[in-house]
């Protein structure tokens, strides 16, 4: 089987991935972003049964010499590394540039020279913006409401041009909004779950009127492995959604029930977006990774639901509750 380079292993959907990988007998180059204490992220609550088969390289996306020695010896790379909180975008937008702009271009040059037989990017459904049309296809217009969504884009046609220019096998891969074991409290739901199993009753939120299409990570994670496995995916864009969508105060009044019914909701102005940067609704099209692979999404958003408050009933040490996470 390939040997694949997973940038952004030690991440939420990255550590997923990795996992999935090993599971169906790939082998797995694990990019982790370098530190002196050895801490490999999400990858350090894998059992052993799936890290021994795992070969981790410290190393750091906007350096081009360390991503070109990582790739060395592998046939695909997937690329997740990446800045994707989109309140701190608003902060420090030039780390975004580097390592979202920059970060994709070391990936795809050392993929170019080093002959790579494919190269996964990923993107996001934030490229498009507050839909103009539903469901969102793959020929859906991009807006830059965002900081982050501006560098994603950018890093989206640099991967393009390479395809063009010099025909390296690239596939852009979109998932649209991924949930579950392991996210970041930066999220919406495990930041309104968090606050419910701490015992809050006044559960702080931004908006409540925007729409999203909420993939499990499982399914985010087979999907990117369908996409890998299709020779028809090579040179696409490929969005990966359910089709379905729920407001935040839906999705929050839901999560309430089960979680809390006595508690309620509350405006906290620090997590409302400007309001041009709002996306406001993202219903993705998945006809494409249909017609092209043979992904099927496998759960639904109350299986993924009970699997993420499970996690996070185990896990809440993990999270500051008390802190807005940007």
């Amino acid at each position: 089987m390939s040997k694949i380079l997973l940038t952004g292993s030690d991440g939420f959907i990255g550590s997923h991935l990795a996992e999935e990988l090993v599971k169906q007998g790939y082998e797995v180059k694990a990019f982790v972003y370098y530190n002196s204490l050895n801490i490999w992220g999400w990858l350090d609550t894998l059992p052993p049964s799936i890290m021994n088969h795992v070969e981790v390289f410290q190393g750091d996306i906007r350096d081009p010499h360390g991503v070109k020695e990582a790739m060395k010896g592998c046939q695909a790379v997937f690329h997740l590394a990446a800045l994707i909180a989109i309140p701190f975008s608003y902060h420090s937008p030039d780390a975004y540039v580097d390592t979202n702009v920059k970060g994709t271009l070391n990936v795809l040059q050392a993929a170019r020279e080093l002959e790579l037989e494919r190269v996964l990017v990923t993107s996001t459904s934030e490229v498009y913006g507050t839909a103009k049309y539903v469901p969102i296809d793959e020929k859906h217009p991009f807006q830059g409401q965002s900081p982050y969504s501006a560098t994603k884009i950018g890093a989206d046609r640099l991967a393009e041009s390479f395809y063009r220019s010099f025909n390296l096998p690239v596939t852009i891969v979109r998932p649209f909004n991924t949930y579950g074991p392991r996210q970041s409290a930066r999220a919406v739901i495990p930041t309104i779950i968090t606050q419910l199993l701490s015992g809050k009753t006044e559960i702080k939120l931004g908006s409540l009127t925007p729409t999203r299409d909420f993939n499990y990570v499982k399914d985010t994670a087979n999907g990117f492995i369908e996409i890998y496995k299709s020779d028809k995916t090579v040179g696409e864009e490929i969005n990966i959604a359910t089709q379905r969508e729920i407001s935040i105060g839906e999705l929050a009044g839901e999560l309430i029930l089960q979680i809390n019914p006595n508690a309620k909701i509350v405006c906290d102005e620090q997590r409302l977006r400007p309001e041009k940067s709002e996306v406001n609704r993202l219903l993705g099209s998945n006809e494409k990774i249909r017609e092209l692979t043979n992904w099927e999404p496998k759960y639904t958003l109350t299986q993924g639901l009970s699997e993420t408050i499970r996690f996070l009933e185990n896990n809440l040490d993990r999270y500051k509750v008390d802190i807005y996470n940007l």
